[in-house]
């Protein structure tokens, strides 16, 4: 079944910015919002409907307090927070049954380089009671005491992030095996009792299983391995619970071969994400008899690899959720596209994304409210009253009308691939004279954002930039073509799309063409230096967050502790898709940021993390050092606590409205006439 994509608004209320908007649309109060209103805190965060749909369950957070678990019965409206702390955050949850939640705990106020406890696990009724610490926090091992007299689970037990069956005490965890170097080397799968911490373990088909999959009744039918290149597939037989092989496929080049379990329906029915015939992947249900996948789509999307999941009760497979240019759900059920056309018709501002709880007999369903404009807010629809009641808003310092417009575009790179991207705009903005902030993003072999709200974009176009993602080749998500185009191009084709993207935003006259920068993080932060290299007439400064100055440090890195990037990456995936570091040196040596730094002459912002082990700090160091022997307009930043990203709210602000004054003085107003 083909079907549209879900952000149309996008086009049309970007095409009312561009060619003059109404006075209402246009007009932006004077004074833009503070930094802390776009990165700090949410005060409003996860929410999860009961099974039954008669409670909601919520992680929220209030002024001077730590984030907290509530639960509100919605026939009364009576809420009850259900675990708060003093010395720590609550973090993901889901429900068990009607009557209790598992969750476990995070530490918002500590950078990873401080950061000396795990998640831990617990368990609680929803009325509060029966608090029951199931794994460890410690690293160092049991803490005396909190077992209760029995042994907890130990500190690399996880929520698996799957619904289950959430009709009982029991729910299933994954806990992590490391190997000797303290790298996942498989991940069991354990069914544990969430009153009495019993658990046990579930039998593994082979030695490195790397992910699970739970079945339409909550148990585990599908384990997907890792072995040197190769991912391999088994199935779980119900009525004997052998293990047998369903598929194997290369790991590495998202081959044809390759396909992805969603999920299984009401009726046991095995949906994939596959490619079967086209260049993009979409949903087929899989024939778990004979191994073969149906080659009639449930669901395709003309130029876009279906990216989402399945949205099921107990008794039937409503829908899917998925992302094109937005996310959306598209449903086979047709109570379900009656209930979307009435939420739609109540919210016609938004793009309105449903969840379902597991009890078909449920009456409420929750709804995910958000768009360019507008950040996420949920609700919770009534489908027997028709009632749709506000839960919270994620970010309630926003005023719309001060955020910028979005669409989604796509432009051609100079060879004629198409390259999509996203515009956005600030508030009341008229094209031609409007400073551009280039936002590539990291990966490289990843999607980047989709259309709606979002923090940097949005705080940008506040401050009266606009801002282009491009979505260069090597980006998911748009087929295998886009794909493979991008193999062994770092620093060549796809630095040039995004460079093409700049010229076609000045030959659209939307910008202007001498006050444009370059920015992003890890591979962004490695195009944003390449571009100054590459294209020097076109980019006046460059913001560099995290970013690779040295490829061949990706192989090697150089540094006092191990990289996170797995071995079998390094050994059968970059060789192929970055390249080889023996065949490829010459080709390393010209795309390497590091070798190129005195041709940087350009105002340049770079900011690391002390304890990243991704990109870890001496990439920044040494080109920091290299570069600035030629270049005096060099702006450092070190968060010695910080990781790969910045994970505490302090070094957020800090860090843009650093960024925000750099702008100003070299593309925004404070900048020299040119």
């Amino acid at each position: 079944m083909p079907v549209l994509t879900r952000a149309l608004r996008a086009a049309a209320l970007a095409a009312l910015v561009l060619c003059g908007a109404p006075a209402a649309l246009a007009q932006a109060p004077a004074s833009p919002p503070p930094v802390s209103s776009f990165f700090t805190g949410s005060p409003f965060g996860e929410v999860k409907l009961s099974p039954d749909g008669r409670n909601l369950a919520v992680r929220a957070s209030a002024p001077g307090r730590r984030d907290y678990l509530a639960v509100i019965d919605l026939q009364t409206n009576g809420a009850k927070i259900v675990a708060s702390y003093s010395d720590g955050d609550v973090g993901g949850f889901e429900w068990v049954s009607n009557d209790r939640l598992i969750f476990d705990t995070r530490e918002k106020g500590v950078g990873p380089g401080d950061m000396r406890f795990a998640p831990g696990l617990y368990a609680v009724d929803r009325d509060g009671s029966d608090l029951v610490k199931l794994a460890e926090r410690s690293m160092a091992g049991r803490t005396e005491g909190e077992g209760k007299g029995r042994k907890l689970l130990p500190w690399h037990t996880f929520l698996l992030g799957q619904r289950g069956a959430q009709d009982s005490d029991y729910a299933y965890v994954s806990s992590i095996v490391l190997d000797t170097s303290q790298k996942v080397h498989s991940v069991e799968l354990l069914r544990l009792h969430t009153r009495t911490g019993f658990a046990q373990s579930v039998p593994r088909p082979a030695n490195k299983v790397q992910g699970w999959l739970l079945d339409h009744k909550g148990e585990p039918r599908v384990a997907s391995s890792f072995e040197k290149d190769t991912i391999t597939l088994h199935y779980r037989e119900p009525a004997s619970g052998e293990w047998r092989t369903l598929a194997s496929y290369p790991a590495f080049g998202n081959g044809r071969d390759a396909l992805a379990p969603l999920g299984f329906g009401a009726d046991g029915t095995l949906f994939v994400e596959a490619r079967t015939n086209g260049d993009t992947t979409a949903v087929h249900t899989f024939h778990l008899g004979t191994g073969k996948i149906n080659p009639e789509p449930v669901v395709s999307v003309k130029g876009y690899d279906f990216d989402g999941g399945l949205v099921t009760n107990r008794t039937r497979t409503l829908g899917v959720r998925f992302r094109t240019d937005a996310v959306s759900n598209e449903w086979f059920d047709p109570e379900m596209k009656r209930v979307q056309a009435a939420v739609d018709k109540r919210l016609p501002a938004t793009v309105n994304v449903i969840s379902v709880p597991a009890q078909a007999d449920s009456p409420r369903v929750l709804v995910m409210a958000y768009s360019d404009r507008i950040p996420t807010s949920y609700f919770v629809y009534d489908k027997s009253t028709g009632l749709l009641n506000p839960v919270g808003n994620s970010r309630p310092a926003i005023q719309p009308a001060q955020m910028g417009t979005q669409q989604f575009v796509r432009y051609k790179a100079r060879d004629g691939l198409e390259i999509p991207a996203l515009l956005t705009v600030p508030a009341g903005a008229r094209a031609g004279k409007l400073p551009l902030v280039v936002m590539v993003h990291g990966g490289p072999y990843v999607r980047g954002n989709s259309w709606g709200w979002n923090a940097a974009s949005q705080f940008l176009a506040s401050r009266g930039y606009a801002v282009l993602e491009p979505e260069f080749r090597g980006s998911t998500g748009f087929g295998i073509k886009h794909f493979k185009a991008g193999f062994k191009q770092w620093g060549l084709a796809m630095q040039d799309d995004i460079a093409d993207g700049v010229r076609w935003a000045v030959d659209k006259g939307i910008i202007d063409s001498q006050r444009v920068c370059i920015a992003g993080g890890s591979y962004g932060g490695y195009a944003t230096l390449m571009g100054l290299v590459n294209d020097p007439e076109l980019y006046k400064c460059g913001i560099d967050i995290v970013g690779v100055t040295d490829i061949g440090l990706l192989f090697d890195n150089g540094w006092n502790f191990e990289s996170d990037l797995r071995e079998e990456w390094k050994v059968y995936g970059m060789p192929v898709m970055i390249g080889d570091r023996v065949k490829d040196a010459a080709q390393f040596k010209a795309t390497s940021p590091i070798q190129q730094a005195a041709r940087i002459t350009q105002p340049l912002l770079l900011a690391y993390g002390g304890v990243d082990r991704r990109v870890p700090i001496n990439h920044g160091t040494q080109f920091r050092d290299a570069v600035m022997r030629t270049n005096k307009q060099v702006e450092w930043i070190e968060y010695p606590e910080e990781g790969h990203g910045w994970s505490l709210e302090k070094n957020r602000v800090d860090f843009w409205n650093r960024v925000e004054r750099f702008l100003d003085k070299h593309i925004g107003k404070g900048a020299a006439p040119q």
